[in-house]
């Protein structure tokens, strides 16, 4: 269960209403990486993490703490639009007609759907989606994709930093780009973790690595006429996984397939011009007569052995 306190975790207090800088920090709030898609990450990987223990507690402390960050700027962000709305928008037109024009002000969505308050939104009105977030259940994959979300949302946070000169909203700013940068090394801490322990053999996400092929997991393929590519570490010395030597290789096919689709079903009515012959005619029931008998034909298989 979750506790709440009417404490923040750290002040959100302006100097002034801007709600021109309001719909800016919408970004940190409902943005691809903004604080509702890592907090929303970490609730689902720890709440699905079969590891119980130091790992999952870990990952909840993480994502509760963010729960409190978007509850932060949610905050920063009422305040930001106190009383704001026809003033900021005069200020704005008579200092800079044409970005008043661009811009109309406020977000109008902060006066007519939330009264003067934050929305579940990135800058442009675009609602939050749980498609921003990845929770596999593999935690050395979950921890490098962590470590990528922080890295962003700190950057975005620093871009949006640099677009103010409230001192109140600078000051909180910099208790996020803070805890940013230690979350960035927490997952990393968290990877080593897993390898010390022997979850992982390497920091690299290799499930059935036995039945990868060799070269291509140590090649790489250059496609750029006159490539400066294989200058870099990369493309050279010894691969991360197994004692085995990077390989460069110009890129070229590997076999003598061609990107071309079969003739298509007539009763789609795809352009085609008959060079490949007659296309086979199908229904949407077919696709699913298809699927049952691949299905039973697997089971059979099984049964059989063969």
């Amino acid at each position: 269960m979750f506790r709440h306190s009417a404490d923040l975790q750290f002040h959100a207090k302006p100097e002034r209403p801007d709600a021109l800088f309001a719909s800016k920090l919408q970004e940190l709030v409902g943005g691809q990486f903004g604080e509702m898609t890592v907090m929303m990450q970490y609730l689902w990987q720890g709440w699905n993490c079969r590891v119980p223990g130091k790992y999952k507690d870990m990952i909840m402390d993480i994502g509760t703490e963010e729960i409190g960050h978007v509850e932060m700027l949610v905050t920063m962000m009422a305040r930001l639009l106190e009383g704001a709305p026809s003033e900021t928008q005069a200020d704005a037109a008579a200092a800079n007609p044409a970005l008043a024009a661009v811009l109309g002000g406020q977000n109008p969505q902060h006066a007519i759907v939330t009264g003067g308050a934050a929305m579940p939104t990135n800058s442009q009105g675009v609602p939050w989606n749980s498609g921003y977030i990845v929770a596999s259940g593999n935690l050395l994959a979950d921890f490098r994709h962590n470590v990528a979300a922080e890295a962003q949302s700190r950057l975005q946070t620093a871009r949006v930093y640099q677009m103010t000169d409230d001192p109140g909203v600078k000051d909180m700013l910099q208790f996020n780009l803070a805890r940013d940068t230690y979350h960035q090394q927490q997952w990393l801490f968290g990877i080593e973790q897993l390898i010390e322990d022997g979850l992982v053999e390497s920091g690299i996400e290799d499930s059935l690595a036995a039945e990868e092929k060799d070269e291509p997991s140590r090649t790489f393929y250059s496609f750029h006429d006159g490539s400066q590519a294989g200058q870099g570490r990369w493309a050279q010395g010894s691969a991360m996984i197994g004692d085995r030597e990077i390989l460069f290789a110009e890129g070229a096919p590997l076999d003598d397939d061609i990107n071309q689709a079969p003739a298509p079903d007539p009763e789609l009515f795809v352009t085609y011009d008959g060079s490949m012959g007659a296309g086979k005619p199908g229904t949407a029931g077919g696709v699913y007569t298809q699927g049952a008998e691949s299905l039973l034909s697997k089971a059979k298989d099984k049964l059989t052995g063969e």
